[in-house]
């Protein structure tokens, strides 16, 4: 190990190197998020990332394979990308003004409202590990990669929980007298 490397420093826990590692490749990570991202406040996020991942992976650093800069700017590019991945699938809010009264129901969204229950009775229904995951992906939006990091189970398993409990979703639904999707389309 040459002295000039920090990532080593960084992974054996030397919190002088952890300065250092900022100091030394903060421009670095900060003109890749800015090249990337939109707002100065999205890439202060996003370099936040990657200085967080940085400590994580310090010991995959392997000067043999690549310079100690290079590796910094690989992990910088794909933290941002993922940084960039996530803020597509967060739903844009806004604030409700004051005072803002909401419209009676109509026919439609009473049924969307019924189907609703139905789907969360039917949720009830499927085991819990297949209930988690499906919720998980439907109702958070986390790709198959986010849950297998989230619930540390294999990419397979990740899968075969969301078919199969859509499978058991659409039975109960089916058992229950819910429109399904084939029915509907039938029509």
């Amino acid at each position: 190990m040459r002295d000039d490397f920090v990532l080593p420093r960084v992974a054996a826990g030397d919190a002088n190197a952890v300065q250092e590692c900022i100091d030394r490749y903060g421009n670095l990570v900060w003109s890749i998020a800015r090249r990337f991202v939109r707002s100065a406040a999205e890439a202060e996020d996003a370099v936040q990332d990657v200085f967080i991942d940085l400590w994580k992976s310090a010991e995959r650093f392997d000067p043999s394979r690549s310079s100690e800069p290079a590796f910094v700017a690989m992990v910088a590019r794909r933290r941002v990308i993922d940084h960039l991945r996530r803020a597509v699938r967060r739903p844009q809010t806004t604030e409700m003004p004051e005072g803002f009264d909401v419209p009676g129901l109509d026919q439609h969204d009473l049924e969307v409202s019924t189907d609703a229950v139905l789907v969360a009775r039917a949720l009830q229904q499927i085991r819990p590990e297949q209930r988690s995951v499906l919720m998980m992906s439907v109702y958070h939006g986390m790709t198959h990669a986010e849950i297998v990091e989230e619930t540390g189970l294999p990419l397979g398993t990740v899968k075969s929980h969301i078919r199969r409990g859509l499978v058991e979703v659409r039975r109960i639904l089916g058992e229950a007298g819910a429109p399904s999707p084939e029915r509907e389309d039938a029509e």
